[in-house]
């Protein structure tokens, strides 16, 4: 017999709970910073899970910047960019985004997920190639499967792999090469000097995602691009607003002018959403200005992923390698993941447990994400806190 949709979603969420692999979702009640408040416990928890990289996101002149948008420009734009939705604060960003990105311009979007989904179906059509990275954000697999381009998935960060599937599509008339800068979940940094390299031997443009290395890598925080030294080697790179800029929300596309006016054209969530609230647009702002005026907070947040990294090896932890902010912990099992997030929340850590289908079966992990505001005392808790709830839990 036909089941309800109703009866047959419960099902499968009832699955969920029994293998243990049902998310919960906390309430938190405060501004995200280091610490927070929830609705579902009592007193201050440290946070390792955020995107706050740069500890921007309740930053009084990042906060001050939102307010006084809405004060001037109202709560939100009310249209799409092309008919009345487009303010000079788009302006404004989009300018300091083409900087910070060292491109010629940029196109700012409500998310970075509306980006890259709008960015790659645009310039990619039946004649063209997509070679793209197997451990690439979900967005731009997403923007990849939308495209009526041929596609091509290379092994993770394997060169030679890459070099293989370039030579399969070589007389397409456009090439691009879809890559991460820092891969989310992994935590390791894309070989972009070898990429280069590459696709400038097949004639292919490079899109770049670099939203978890923007405002982290390179010495002063301007991503991956920087981190590697071939700034302004990449045809395209785009980046969200949600992470290290602030923390809200929001997504942008940085490249030539000629593309930038393209997308403004052609791109579906460019003409057919919203455009990006103006509070967001300033806040995002202010918070580039910041990093730009404040080195020392990029600096930090490397010293402390160090620590953090080599705190968790002593614990008897083996984190995967990587320079980013990000330091995954594989512990294999989902239901394990998310018992583990548990037992640390209950010690007054807030970090997430992953599992499928984030993260393919077997690989569960536990990812912290560094803060270059934590203080010393708050890194020595966490790892104290990890080394206690690893040894109760036979990890270390």
């Amino acid at each position: 017999m036909t089941q309800s949709l109703d009866e047959s979603l419960h099902l499968d969420l009832e699955t969920m709970k029994q293998a243990g692999t049902l998310k919960s979702f906390r309430h938190i009640t405060s501004p995200m910073g280091t610490e927070v408040t929830m609705a579902e416990k009592k007193g201050r928890i440290l946070v390792l899970s955020s995107n706050n990289y740069l500890g921007l996101a309740d930053h009084p002149e990042v906060v001050a910047a939102a307010k006084e948008a809405l004060d001037q420009y109202g709560a939100g734009t009310a249209s799409v960019r092309f008919i009345c939705g487009t303010f000079d604060i788009h302006q404004e960003i989009e300018k300091t985004l083409a900087r910070l990105s060292r491109t010629h311009a940029a196109l700012s979007y409500v998310s970075c997920w509306a980006a890259n989904t709008g960015l790659i179906p645009a310039v990619s059509g039946e004649q063209d190639a997509i070679v793209s990275d197997a451990l690439n954000h979900a967005s731009l697999i997403d923007g990849c499967r939308a495209s009526k381009a041929k596609r091509l998935v290379y092994a993770h960060s394997d060169i030679d792999d890459l070099r293989a599937k370039l030579a399969e599509v070589k007389d397409a008339r456009r090439i691009f090469v879809v890559t991460d800068g820092v891969f989310s979940m992994e935590g390791d940094v894309a070989k972009l000097p070898d990429i280069i390299t590459l696709a400038k031997r097949y004639k292919a443009s490079v899109i770049l995602d670099d939203s978890h290395g923007v405002g982290v890598m390179g010495k002063h925080g301007r991503g991956t691009c920087e981190y590697h030294g071939v700034e302004g080697n990449i045809a395209i790179v785009t980046g969200t607003l949600g992470k290290a800029l602030g923390g809200a929300a929001g997504g942008y596309v940085a490249g030539s002018q000629a593309l930038i006016d393209y997308l403004s054209q052609i791109s579906r969530p460019q003409i057919f959403s919203n455009a990006l609230p103006t509070s967001i647009a300033a806040s995002a702002k202010k918070a580039i200005e910041i990093l730009e005026r404040e080195p020392q907070r990029v600096e930090r947040l490397h010293a402390l992923t160090r620590k953090m990294r080599d705190g968790l090896k002593k614990c008897g932890f083996k984190p995967l390698e990587g320079d980013s902010a990000i330091i995954p912990i594989i512990v294999g099992d989902t239901a394990f993941a998310i018992r583990m997030s548990q037992e640390l929340l209950g010690e007054g850590i807030f970090i997430t447990g992953f599992g499928y289908p984030v993260v393919p079966e077997g690989t569960a992990r536990l990812r912290i994400q560094m803060c270059a505001t934590l203080s010393d005392d708050q890194l020595a808790f966490a790892l104290d806190t990890f080394e206690k709830v690893g040894k109760r839990l036979g990890v270390v």
